[in-house]
């Protein structure tokens, strides 16, 4: 089936425009790649995989993004962000997968940075790699360990092939055992454009999205969750969780960058969440206009960052909080209806229903 985004039908959100994809890589050099795990065998349905999130087209770990995380409601089980907050860098690409499968990701991307750097773990010290998960058992056997470090491995290499390419969205990759609202969910994906000195910057989003109740869904300001209860019979009804990757190419500090990642919550209640408590609700940022070297030649380093009493800043701020609201959208829109683990099925977003509400 060929799955549309919401821009498709005309559904557009927010004031500011959109990049060229209307995703999170068309920030410069920003790339994705998904590795898709989906089979059946007796007792078993594997439905899960791995997202890479490349933070620019050079070395990861000799080159590294300014960072900065924050936590919405900390019902999660990440890897790096403690190091990415004290520090305010990122040295590995951003890695996305179910809750298992976190070590099994986290060691097939250290083998990968360490196969291209020699000195990691000796000379160069440690590697602090980020990796973000949302639960998928709904749908896919979680116990049974089925992502493995190669599989991480491969993501990176896709998402290196990838460059210049929008992101793959619906039930792929990471998202391909998620679900939304009690609909099929997964990996979705928007981005807006900023102006400074009158040349244009780019804000991406990409979320993971496994959160929310059906009642609650709403959609360009409209609570079409409260239309669709009556097809709810199959829903999940956990609390689940979401991870918001927010790239730019702005040139800012950690601190500002932080001030920007707050407000991906403002785009995710947008939608009607409320952060339920045991909702993993998780961003993480970073910026590529600036990167800062491992290993500095002088005790000072110079960097360009952006001022905070203008209007730049706050359209930054409507730049995350819309194009949050607008990736949880196309997470919904672009996946399909999906059988998994012990016969349940996640039922694809009834679209034309949803219109009929929204139009």
């Amino acid at each position: 089936m060929n799955k549309k985004r919401m821009r498709d039908y005309g559904l557009s959100v927010g004031q500011l425009p959109t990049g060229k994809l209307n995703s999170i890589t068309d920030v410069p050099g920003v790339s994705v790649g998904h590795v898709t795990l989906h089979s059946d065998s007796p007792g078993t349905s594997v439905r899960t995989g791995v997202t890479a999130i490349l933070p620019h087209q050079g070395d990861w770990f000799r080159r590294k993004a300014v960072a900065a995380s924050y936590v919405i409601n900390g019902f999660g089980k990440t890897t790096g962000l403690v190091q990415v907050d004290e520090l305010g860098v990122l040295e590995s690409p951003v890695m996305l997968t179910n809750t298992f499968s976190v070590p099994a990701v986290t060691e097939g991307t250290l083998k990968y940075m360490m196969s291209l750097d020699n000195e990691i773990g000796d000379q160069a010290g440690s590697l602090n790699v980020v990796t973000g998960e949302c639960n998928d058992r709904h749908l896919n056997d979680m116990r049974g360990l089925h992502v493995r470090p190669e599989h991480a491995e491969e993501a990176i290499r896709l998402a290196l092939q990838a460059a210049g390419m929008p992101a793959a969205e619906g039930a792929v990759g990471a998202g391909t055992g998620m679900v939304c609202y009690g609909w099929k969910g997964g990996i979705g994906t928007s981005s807006r454009l900023v102006y400074a000195d009158g040349n244009p910057y780019h804000i991406g989003v990409l979320v993971l999205t496994n959160f929310g109740h059906s009642e609650d869904l709403a959609l360009i300001g409209q609570p079409v969750g409260q239309q669709l209860v009556h097809n709810t019979k199959e829903r999940k009804k956990d609390d689940g969780s979401i991870i918001i990757v927010i790239a730019t190419d702005l040139p800012v500090d950690a601190r500002q960058l932080k001030r920007i990642a707050k407000r991906a919550g403002m785009g995710l209640s947008r939608t009607g969440s409320i952060a339920h408590h045991g909702s993993g609700d998780i961003v993480i940022a970073f910026s590529n206009g600036n990167l800062i070297p491992h290993s500095p030649e002088a005790d000072f380093h110079s960097m360009k960052v952006i001022r905070e009493d203008g209007e730049l800043i706050s359209q930054c701020f409507r730049a995350v909080t819309e194009a949050t609201e607008e990736a949880i959208g196309n997470s919904l829109f672009m996946a399909e209806t999906t059988h998994g683990q012990s016969g349940r099925t996640a039922q694809a977003l009834p679209v034309d229903e949803v219109l009929s509400f929204l139009r």
